[in-house]
């Protein structure tokens, strides 16, 4: 259906807001950051950075508006020592882990992590305090094949939630799983399949930010994956789930809200990519939502609660 041209995202003017020239060391790229707010003038940041050697690293930024980040002196420590984590995670020192979702529950942060592995890509969790200086590994959180792990904040019907993407036979959908302890997951629930969102999401679509709390449901900035000649076109979208019940969708949008187009977005280690780990609710009604470029740099777009939701009912 043809519409008047319109669009409910706008990119920051600053864009891209955070570069490999940022970092000290041999970083190369930074992308796919997690990001929360946890005073009104103090955001936090979870990059994912990548240096010459392919090492991926967690690397910690602060910033006292959401827009200039500034990368602490070195990056996340992690349990070398652990014998679970070494053999699964570090990979034999290729140090795998990355796209972190960061959740604010229970007066904790809690950082979902991805790594591959011989076995496939599997979820990790971290948890760590308000200065994001002290980082505790609760351990691997799935089976392999899955990624795009997601914790809502806060507990539904007693139990914790999350949105992943296991990758059964090649079938890649968003699904929900639930837990007692955030270690031990089960109830598995397909909830929105790559077949209903025709256009934007034909091979594969995943969550992305953290869900956000609206009277309206639980809003989700997702990504989506479709065919382009020979290539692909990493997009960004929006669900909303039942409060009460994230199974039940309330509507997810039509359209892509937000496509590559810059020439940072275009042009890097993964062409033509938009893809989001975190959105941040102003008390405006704004909606910051921070997104990976190309797999290369890390960039920042804004919209209005209201329009989001909106997309998600009616386009």
């Amino acid at each position: 259906m043809l519409r008047e041209k319109k669009r409910i995202v706008v990119r920051h003017p600053e864009n891209p807001i955070l570069t490999e020239k940022d970092f000290p060391y041999d970083i190369c790229v930074v992308f796919n950051c997690g990001v929360v707010k946890q005073a009104p003038n103090k955001y936090t940041m979870v990059a994912r950075v990548e240096n010459t050697a392919l090492e991926r690293y967690l690397w910690v930024c602060d910033s006292t508006d959401g827009v200039h980040f500034k990368p602490r002196p070195r990056p996340v420590q992690v349990p070398e020592n652990d014998p679970v984590y070494r053999d699964y995670v570090d990979g034999g020192r290729q140090r795998s882990y990355f796209d972190p979702r960061v959740t604010y529950l229970e007066g904790k942060y809690y950082i979902v992590h991805a790594a591959h592995m011989a076995y496939g890509c599997q979820l990790g969790l971290f948890r760590t305090d308000d200065a994001f200086e002290n980082f505790e590994w609760m351990g691997l959180i799935s089976l392999p094949d899955n990624r795009n792990g997601i914790l809502f904040p806060e507990k539904i019907q007693g139990k914790y939630w999350r949105l992943d993407r296991p990758n059964v036979e090649g079938a890649m959908h968003i699904w929900t799983q639930q837990s007692p302890d955030l270690i031990h997951w089960g109830v598995p629930r397909c909830i929105v399949r790559t077949r209903e969102i025709v256009r934007w999401a034909q091979i594969k679509i995943g969550g992305g930010a953290v869900p956000i709390k609206t009277p309206e449901g639980w809003l989700c900035i997702i990504h989506g994956v479709r065919p382009q000649c020979t290539d692909y076109v990493y997009q960004l979208g929006v669900m909303l789930l039942d409060l009460e019940d994230p199974n039940k969708v309330i509507g997810v949008s039509k359209r892509a809200i937000l496509w590559p187009e810059e020439q940072y977005e275009l042009i890097g280690q993964t062409p033509s990519c938009v893809f989001t780990n975190a959105a941040i609710l102003e008390p405006d009604g704004e909606v910051k939502i921070y997104y990976g470029a190309a797999d290369s740099v890390g960039c920042l777009a804004t919209a209005r609660v209201e329009d989001l939701i909106y997309a998600c009912k009616y386009e």
